[in-house]
């Protein structure tokens, strides 16, 4: 067997420019969302080659759709009228969490939806049976079977609007239900809504197909149900978590290195925070410059995790990976998934001095320098920190199961190799599991 891998050797400055990738977390909602008209091609561009959409692309031709990716364009071209099957195969969906999204398409054009489980990264507690509730208040009988499959009915020719309350502002949550909704007879409010940057660019896409609604950017969404969306041509947001690597990459290494076609504004308190710690950054229209002298320290930080506009938990792990060669010591409060820190015992296999205290504060004793060893990406957030801990670090340093880094960043061996890293994607063999007699 064999295993992605990326091999690095660290401790080289970066300097130049990139262009950042579109976000994977604004384009999986609007793959699903382009299944729903009955009649044209929906055409998304700036598509990041990523395992999460390559699967969610899959899963869309699985229901019937006809799928166009052309790789050299990152343009995906996708018609949805011969969609034509609501059971989602499950070799897909245990393959990425994004499969949740594909529940209101399938209840709006098959009238039926069967999810045999949704996987992704495990940091904790995800629950998504909000989703169902929701979709139960918007007039559909939900069956929970006993091997964990998920089936969602609806007899009625269309849902029924309904006041919605999400205990937690989930962003795949609010999708789905907006979703729901958009095509819903009547009203439906959704109180307690994300406001995430790629929740807003969803909606704007939303309403580009035909939806209404109201209060964009605020946690209360007013949704008038329409008869029908159409298909449409969108660009999505730029990837903030893939940048925020970068920007990232840029401190922990040193060196002067400047991001283009970027949204400054939906990483402002993570450029106030490394502003704290010392690193200098410049914001000019859509480009963020970085630059540090990696021979001038570090000042450790306080991070809060919290929905945004606080603290992004998906950039908490490379934050406390920069953290790690601080003057003095860094504590970082994670509030949203309880085992967001899967990636501390790599950094401490890397020389990191971290703790995890009894009420759950990573605390992070900056030390003078990383050291290389072989370590595992747990997920897509714990591999872009053990990357980021890997460029800064002397000597090389191995990263297994890759697969978790590519499924949220696009080739990023040949980004961070564009700015003078030295990263390598190579093949590392696996020892298979024994069978049991």
């Amino acid at each position: 067997m064999s295993d992605t891998a990326f091999k690095i050797n660290g401790g080289k400055p970066l300097y130049g420019e990139i262009v950042a990738q579109r976000s994977k977390n604004a384009v999986l909602p609007m793959i699903a969302a382009a299944l729903i008209p009955q009649s044209g091609k929906t055409v998304l561009h700036g598509v990041p080659e990523i395992a999460d959409v390559l699967v969610a692309l899959d899963l869309a031709r699985e229901v019937g759709a006809v799928v166009d990716h052309d790789l050299e364009t990152h343009t995906v071209t996708i018609d949805a009228s011969t969609v034509n099957n609501g059971t989602l195969p499950p070799a897909l969906t245990e393959r990425f969490r994004g499969s949740v999204l594909f529940l209101a398409p399938m209840i709006t054009r098959m009238g039926h939806v069967r999810l045999p489980g949704s996987g992704g990264c495990d940091i904790g507690t995800r629950k998504i049976d909000f989703h169902h509730r929701g979709f139960a208040r918007l007039g559909a009988d939900v069956v929970y079977l006993d091997d964990g499959t998920t089936i969602i009915d609806n007899k009625a020719d269309r849902l029924k609007g309904a006041p919605l309350y999400l205990d937690l502002p989930s962003h795949t949550g609010t999708e789905n239900l907006v979703m729901g909704a958009a095509l819903a007879e009547g009203t439906t409010i959704i109180e307690n809504a994300s406001a995430e940057p790629e929740v807003l660019d969803f909606c704007h896409f939303l309403i580009k197909m035909g939806a209404n609604i109201e209060g964009i950017g605020t946690r209360r969404l007013t949704i008038h149900g329409v008869k029908e969306l159409h298909a449409v041509e969108y660009t999505p947001i730029p990837d903030r978590l893939v940048i925020g690597l970068l920007v990232m990459s840029a401190a922990i290494a040193g060196g002067d290195v400047t991001i283009h076609q970027a949204e400054p504004e939906h990483l402002r308190l993570v450029i106030a925070k490394l502003d704290q710690m010392g690193v200098e950054i410049t914001v000019e229209g859509d480009s963020i410059r970085v630059q540090r002298d990696p021979s001038e320290p570090l000042t450790p930080i306080n991070i809060l995790t919290e929905f945004y506009p606080g603290f992004p938990t998906d950039l908490q792990p490379c934050i406390a990976a920069l953290s790690t060669i601080a003057q003095g010591k860094s504590f970082i409060r994670e509030r949203i998934f309880e085992n967001r820190y899967d990636f501390v015992d790599g950094l401490i296999a890397m020389g990191a001095d971290i703790l995890i205290s009894q009420n759950n504060v990573c605390i992070v004793n900056g030390v003078k320098g990383l050291k290389a060893a072989p370590v595992r990406a747990a997920s897509i957030r714990a591999g872009a920190a053990l990357l980021l801990a890997g460029i800064g670090a002397k000597g090389e340093t191995i990263i297994e199961n890759g697969y978790q880094i590519d499924r949220g960043h696009e080739y990023i061996e040949k980004q961070l190799r564009q700015l003078g890293a030295d990263v390598e994607r190579i093949t590392k063999e696996t020892q298979p599991l024994l069978e049991l007699a």
